[in-house]
């Protein structure tokens, strides 16, 4: 390959993504609106969840944890009686209803074990599963702080220490800036390349290129290294602007490695985009493709659950996949502060699997390029 004609072609398809004010647009938003979003509305937090209580006890232990229920978590509870506590579930008023019950600081004084009542909306299930979680603390805990005011504590015959390593305050916001970016990578690397294919297709341009002094190899290489570069930019300046500067996010290691992993991701990714492109004959076409391919990459990669909890097949599976061994590297890197010595495998993995990739999309662009020729 001749760099000259890489380089001049790789600079026509950052004139034609200038010119594209829709794909503009989507990167805009996926490297900072959708970052922000990600960080600040995570469903697997509670923010307002709507309470309702039925204190059918009216005493100052029943009061007390009443009192314990209170935003951001949860919205002020709502008093309510046993009658109304159906129909508000039933009209969606109510994510959670407490029923407290007759005489249950009286007997809980006397050494009995009474029972509290959780109805819970389950069909809204992030908040179902978390808040759950968090009324049953909640309520433990007021009861204890009770108790203690009453009768001498028993010791418990273990202390546990918790520690809280990468996220000491448990801030959900740190995992979803940073895993959004970690995504947007990978999507519109294939986005922009599959579509900057595509785009020659139906404007009549690849058959200029065609008779023009230059091979499959040089044209295909000039739009991987033109929309890695867009999405290399961009990544970096979401990191730094605004996950580490708006949202306060603080990146535990070094940014240079993880873009150095973010390079040899992009390099697969751009090459899939390119297969996946010349697969596909239009931009419908490609969309279906893209929603085939990219559920499985960000669902079964590790970014949205850990991959230990799926089955062993599906994790071996995915291994060839570029996105599992990018999303190992960024959270060792972004989260844990890990360096070279600790991800050099991963960075092996991408490079190996981009190769790979890079020469079975050739492989298909040259086969693509020969009917059009």
């Amino acid at each position: 390959m001749r760099l000259a004609n890489v380089l001049q072609l790789g600079l026509k398809e950052l004139r034609s993504l200038a010119r594209d004010p829709m794909m503009l647009a989507l990167i805009l938003f996926s490297f900072t609106a959708s970052v922000y979003t990600a960080a600040t509305a995570m469903p697997e937090t509670l923010n307002q969840a709507p309470i309702a209580i039925v204190d059918e006890d009216r005493s100052p232990l029943s009061g007390q944890i009443i009192d314990a229920f209170y935003p951001p978590y949860f919205s002020p509870p709502v008093l309510i009686d046993q009658s109304e506590m159906d129909a508000r579930m039933d009209a969606g008023l109510d994510t959670f209803a407490l029923v407290i019950p007759p005489e249950f600081q009286r007997d809980l004084l006397a050494g009995d074990a009474p029972a509290i009542q959780l109805n819970v909306d389950a069909p809204r299930m992030s908040q179902a599963f978390v808040g759950s979680g968090y009324i049953q603390s909640i309520v433990s805990g007021e009861v204890q702080e009770f108790l203690r005011r009453h009768r001498a504590d028993a010791a418990a015959p273990v202390e546990l220490l918790l520690r809280n390593r990468f996220n000491p305050a448990l801030d959900p916001g740190w995992f979803g800036a940073i895993i959004e970016v970690i995504n947007n990578v990978t999507a519109l690397a294939i986005i922009l390349a599959g579509a900057a294919l595509i785009r020659e297709r139906e404007h009549g341009t690849i058959e200029h290129l065609l008779v023009m002094p230059v091979t499959p190899a040089e044209i295909m290489t000039g739009k991987i290294w033109a929309m890695s570069l867009v999405v290399f930019a961009a990544s970096a300046f979401s990191l730094i602007v605004v996950v580490e500067g708006w949202l306060e996010v603080p990146l535990g290691g070094s940014l240079g490695l993880f873009l150095l992993g973010a390079a040899l991701n992009l390099f697969a990714c751009t090459s899939l985009g390119i297969f996946l492109g010349t697969v596909a004959r239009s931009m419908p076409q490609f969309g279906l493709l893209l929603i085939l391919v990219m559920l499985p990459l960000q669902l079964l990669s590790g970014g949205a659950t850990p991959r230990e909890s799926m089955p062993e097949a599906v994790q071996q599976i995915m291994l060839a996949a570029p996105t599992t061994h990018y999303i190992i590297l960024s959270e060792a890197v972004l989260f844990r502060g890990a360096g070279l010595p600790v991800v050099w495998p991963q960075l092996l993995a991408l490079a190996v699997i981009g190769a790979v990739l890079f020469g079975l999309s050739l492989a298909q662009f040259r086969k693509a390029v020969g009917t059009l020729g």
